[in-house]
C-alpha cells in the first residue's frame, strides 16, 4: 500500500483492496473515499465490497467514482465536503493516487495560492502543473 499525504487531514493512495484497511485504520484514518469507477476494477475490489470491510474496520466510506467527465464543479465541492466534514484524516484513493490528487487540488483553488496547491501535490509526487490556469482562475 502507497499511502502519500497531501495534508493532515487528506491522504491518497492507489487501488486498496479489503486486506489494507486494518493497516489504514491502524494509520489513524477515520475514513476512505473511492474515486475509482467500478468498471475499472475486478469485483473483489468494487466500491461496495471495499465499503463493507471498512464499516467493519470502523471507519467510514463514501463513494464518488471519477473520471475525466464526472470531475465536474459539483463532485469537486462533494469531494472537499467529504474530507473537511471528517471526524479525522482521510484517505481517498483511484487507480494510482492522481485523480484523488486532482479532485483535492482543484477544491482548494480560491482556498489556498496555486503554489500552495501544487507545491503540496508535489511533495506526494504528483505533478500537477497543467492545473495551474484552472487553479489561478
Amino acid at each position: 500500500m502507497d499511502i502519500r499525504q497531501i495534508t493532515p487531514r487528506y491522504a491518497v493512495s492507489p487501488q486498496i483492496s479489503v486486506e489494507d484497511l486494518p493497516a489504514i485504520k491502524a494509520a489513524g484514518f477515520v475514513g476512505v473515499i473511492c474515486n475509482r469507477p467500478d468498471e475499472e476494477v475486478p469485483p473483489s475490489h468494487h466500491a461496495a465490497t471495499i465499503e463493507a470491510a471498512t464499516i467493519e474496520q470502523g471507519l467510514s466510506f463514501a463513494a464518488l467514482p471519477l473520471t475525466h467527465q464526472t470531475m465536474t464543479p459539483e463532485n469537486i465541492a462533494k469531494q472537499a465536503n467529504l474530507a473537511d466534514t471528517a471526524e479525522g484524516p482521510v484517505l481517498a484513493y483511484c487507480a494510482s493516487g492522481t485523480r484523488s490528487t486532482v479532485i483535492w487540488a482543484l477544491g482548494q483553488a480560491g482556498k489556498q495560492s496555486a503554489d500552495d496547491i501544487l507545491l503540496a501535490a508535489a511533495k506526494a509526487g504528483y505533478m500537477l502543473d497543467q492545473l495551474r490556469p484552472q487553479l489561478e482562475g
